[in-house]
């Protein structure tokens, strides 16, 4: 198994609401966990016995520590959330090579684009419920999103 895809589906396990995730390719099983502390833990056990080329190493167990995140009572109290209507991959921009909807600082309405949500394959706008400034973009650009998950903060006017 690729390090590079265990690093991603670490990041989305730590992203996400998922508390534990397994994946089996061949002989080889990962389990990644995250408990009630925010941290993320990642177990490696092979089925079996398997045949290991040499010079290919199997990376050990691992404990990833995440910032807590601030209380939804907090961030309500303060600023609008704007939230993932379904699950799917969070895109900033129209296209790859086109400036994102909106940045830090702009000034948005109700009814404004602030991102795309893709869900198989079906691109959905996601637009805003009111009017005020964009404060903070809580998910990066080709990530994946939960159902309900916030996706930016906006001080309202």
């Amino acid at each position: 198994m690729d390090i590079n895809l265990l690093k991603k589906l670490i990041k989305m396990v730590e992203q996400s609401e998922v508390t534990e995730f397994t994946v089996q390719e061949g002989e080889l099983k990962v389990k990644i966990s995250k408990n009630s502390k925010q941290t993320s833990q990642v177990h490696l056990q092979p089925v079996g016995d398997y045949y290991r080329p040499a010079g290919i190493q199997v990376p050990t167990p691992q404990s990833i520590e995440t910032k807590p995140a601030a209380t939804t009572e907090e961030t309500q109290t303060k600023f609008h959330e704007i939230k993932s209507p379904i699950v799917g991959t969070f895109y900033r921009a129209p296209a790859p090579d086109a400036d994102p909807y909106v940045q830090v600082g702009s000034t948005v309405s109700t009814g404004t684009v602030l991102c795309i949500v893709e869900a198989m394959k079906l691109m959905n706008e996601i637009e805003c419920d009111v009017s005020g400034k964009i404060v903070k973009i809580l998910v990066e650009n080709a990530t994946p999103v939960e159902y309900n998950q916030p996706l930016f903060l906006i001080e309202t006017v």
